[in-house]
């Protein structure tokens, strides 16, 4: 027994150092772009950007209603989503179909736009509040910003350049003319020591997901083992020896790993798990078929003219029409304001009767309230919506729907997997839970001081291994 606990010491021994040797430099770089993830998130664009962005909703300029423009567009189903916005100087109805395909028509005339030009580019980003001095950058089909595939139905794009001091870029579809995407110079150059670094997010890459899913898994896996070994050699050490019986870098990376081990055993551990190996974590968004039994109406209909539309409040941007649970719906939007409107509106039963709808084999325990943010209903980077109703049914997933009670739009969806993840990964690698989730700047203090010894932690680490591969060497 003695015999195989020594020659189990020494291959964890062994395999800690060449498993450090391997990915102390990806550990070091992990924690480095980690920090400045706190800081500086991916590109990304947001509906209240995209709300902010667009000019005021010329109403007197539409002349097609909704399902005037459906049928010059030759659609057969209801969209999943249709929007009356504008277009430049021009009303234009926006439609999204089940399948994430694009595609967009005058609202005076129900032709479609022709594809996006250089000038055309411009033109309509010049439409934009930041817009300075206009500049077409070009074509792009995919790039650094617009690698993952929810970009494919809108591809290829026109890049634009607004002039602001923000170095603020546009990306147009150039189908449609959609803005799908803007960019700061701030978010391009801090993004590649930050997102970039820490998802190994590089485009040929990322561009084929399965690889990239597995790069990132293995790599992971590998660092996890070094990590897990290097926690169990320290502490095998301290309860055998002193405090430790290193000097210099030994000790610095001995003492470092015994006070910030568990945390970069967590924090590689989580990031593991958010690549979601072999499906364990159910999907967060509803399927085609639930959204077809929520909205109650496939039929390319809707009944309201010109004349509910023009009750419009003054100063939208945009009006999204919907069906729920077979009831018409438009949705007026404005900066800092998005609601029914034009003599619709939708009580909160009739959201819950359209909701038991999306799982109609499965009885719905209950339909809560939620008026303030919980564990499960929550934003780390602000204030989230509210109120809310969570939707639990008694599916053998255990699943809930978190819907707006106001304009009936399905935030998310989430199973019993799911909630697991929710602690599995963004309370073990984002420490937003419980106090800490309640004090932001405590959480992101912790996590700084965690990060700190986990670069103590792979910078001597690395010091070390290059040690060691001089001396083969030599």
């Amino acid at each position: 027994m003695r015999r195989a606990v020594k020659r189990l010491k020494r291959w964890l021994h062994l395999g800690h150092r060449w498993l450090g040797i391997a990915t102390g430099l990806v550990f070091a770089a992990w924690f480095v772009s980690g920090l400045v993830m706190l800081c500086v998130g991916f590109p990304a664009l947001t509906e209240a950007e995209r709300i902010a962005a667009r000019p005021p909703l010329a109403l007197d300029a539409v002349r097609l209603t909704p399902q005037e423009a459906m049928e010059r567009a030759g659609l057969a189903r209801f969209p999943a989503r249709l929007t009356l916005a504008m277009r430049g100087s021009e009303p234009a109805y926006w439609m999204t179909g089940a399948e994430g395909t694009r595609r967009a028509v005058s609202a005076e005339t129900g032709a479609p736009f022709p594809p996006l030009t250089p000038a055309g580019a411009e033109a309509l980003a010049a439409t934009h509040p930041a817009a300075r001095s206009v500049a077409d950058l070009g074509p792009v089909t995919r790039d650094q910003w617009t690698v993952t595939a929810r970009f494919d139905p809108a591809r290829p794009f026109r890049r634009v350049a607004l002039g602001d001091p923000a170095g603020t870029e546009l990306y147009l579809s150039v189908a449609t003319g959609e803005l799908v995407l803007d960019t700061t110079r701030a978010e391009r150059v801090w993004n590649w020591v930050g997102a970039v670094t820490h998802w190994i997010y590089l485009t040929p890459l990322r561009a084929r997901a399965g690889l990239w899913q597995d790069v990132v898994l293995w790599v992971s896996g590998i660092a996890l083992a070094g990590a897990v070994s290097g926690y169990g050699l320290g502490f095998v050490r301290l309860m055998r020896d002193r405090l430790t019986p290193h000097r210099g870098w030994a000790a610095w990376h001995h003492l470092a790993g015994l006070a910030g081990g568990l945390a970069v055993v967590t924090f590689v551990l989580s990031g593991w798990l958010s690549m979601n190996p072999r499906g364990w974590f159910g999907p967060r968004v509803p399927d085609a078929a639930m959204r077809a039994a929520y909205a109650g109406q496939a039929a390319p209909l809707f009944p309201l003219g010109l004349a509910a539309l023009a009750r419009a409040p003054a100063g939208s941007v945009a009006l999204d029409f919907a069906w729920i649970g077979g009831r018409p719906l438009v949705t007026a939007a404005a900066p800092g304001r998005v609601a029914p409107c034009c003599g619709t509106a939708l009580a909160p039963e009739a959201v819950v009767a359209a909701g038991r709808a999306m799982l109609p084999a499965a009885a719905l325990r209950s339909a809560t309230r939620i008026e303030a943010p919980d564990s499960y209903w929550y934003d780390r980077h602000g204030a989230p919506l509210l109120p809310v109703l969570r939707l639990a049914f008694d599916d053998p997933a255990a699943t809930w729907f978190h819907l707006d009670p106001a304009t009936g739009a399905i935030l998310d969806r989430t199973d019993r997997s799911g909630r697991a993840n929710r602690w599995l990964f963004d309370a073990l690698h984002t420490l937003d839970a419980g106090p800490l989730a309640q004090h932001p700047p405590l959480r992101l203090g912790l996590i700084g001081v965690l990060s700190a010894l986990g670069l103590v932690v792979s910078g001597s680490g690395v010091v070390l291994g290059w040690r060691r591969l001089r001396r083969r060497r030599a």
